[in-house]
C-alpha cells in the first residue's frame, strides 16, 4: 500500500466506487467535471467506454476517497455496464429534466443496478439541467420514481453548479462510517465555506488527486 492510500492518521484510506449511469447527453460527465474541477464547457463529448477519476474528501475525523466511474450512455456500450456496477458502493442514475425519454429510460438503468447489486448499493436518481425552463419532467415525478425504487432523489444543474456539492456531500454522508449524522438537504450547502471544516458536517475537498489523476479512457475495455 502506498502513502496515497493512507489518511492523515496512517490508517488505510476508505475507498468507495460511484458509478454514473443514464442515457447519452444527460450530463453525467458534466456533473463529475463540475464537482472535480468546478468547470462546465457546454460541449457534447460523448463518453467512449468508461472514464475514471477519484477525489478525496477530508471530514472532521475521517478521510475517504470517492472513485467516480463515468459510463457511456450509448446503446452500443450497454454490455459493458454490468461489470462496472457489480462492485460499486453507489449507483448514480442521471436523467435530463428537459427530456421525457431520458426519464422514461430510468427504469431500465435502475433494473440493471438492482439486478447486479440488489439492495447492497446506494441508489441515487439525479435530475440534471434544472437551469432549462422548458421542463418535460416535474420534480414531483422524479421524487415519486425515486420513492418507488427506494432511491435518494436530487435535482441539479451542472451548468450553473446548483446542488452539485450538496449531491456529493449527501452521498458521502450515507457511506459506512460517515461522521456526518444526517443527510444534507438540497437547500443546504456545507461546502460554501471550507473554513467551517472543523465544525460538525464541515468538509475540505482535496483536489490533489484530481490534479494528478486525469480521467483515463478505457475505450472498449
Amino acid at each position: 500500500m502506498n502513502e496515497g492510500d493512507k489518511n492523515t492518521f496512517g490508517s488505510p484510506l476508505a475507498k468507495y466506487k460511484l458509478v454514473f449511469l443514464g442515457d447519452q447527453s444527460t450530463g453525467k460527465t458534466s456533473i463529475i467535471n463540475r464537482f472535480i474541477y468546478d468547470t462546465f464547457d457546454g460541449k457534447d463529448h460523448p463518453t467512449v467506454g468508461v472514464d475514471f477519476i477519484s477525489k478525496t474528501l477530508n471530514f472532521e475525523n475521517r478521510t475517504i476517497r470517492l472513485q467516480l466511474w463515468d459510463t457511456a450512455g450509448q446503446e452500443r456500450f450497454r454490455s459493458l455496464i454490468p461489470s462496472y456496477i457489480r462492485d460499486s458502493s453507489v449507483a448514480v442514475v442521471v436523467f435530463d429534466v428537459s427530456s421525457k425519454s431520458s426519464f422514461s429510460n430510468l427504469t431500465k438503468w435502475v433494473n440493471d443496478v438492482r439486478g447486479e447489486r440488489g439492495s447492497e448499493v446506494l441508489l441515487v436518481i439525479v435530475g440534471n439541467k434544472i437551469d432549462i425552463e422548458e421542463r418535460e419532467v416535474t420534480k414531483a415525478e422524479g421524487e415519486q420514481l425515486a420513492k418507488e425504487h427506494d432511491a435518494i432523489y436530487y435535482e441539479v444543474s451542472a451548468k450553473l453548479g446548483t446542488n452539485i456539492n450538496n449531491l456529493f456531500m449527501s452521498i458521502a454522508s450515507t457511506l459506512p462510517g460517515a461522521e456526518i449524522s444526517q443527510m444534507v438537504s438540497p437547500n443546504q450547502n456545507p461546502l460554501n465555506d471550507n473554513n467551517n471544516a472543523g465544525n460538525k458536517g464541515g468538509v475540505v475537498l482535496n483536489t490533489a488527486d484530481a490534479n494528478k489523476e486525469k480521467p483515463a479512457k478505457s475505450g472498449c475495455c
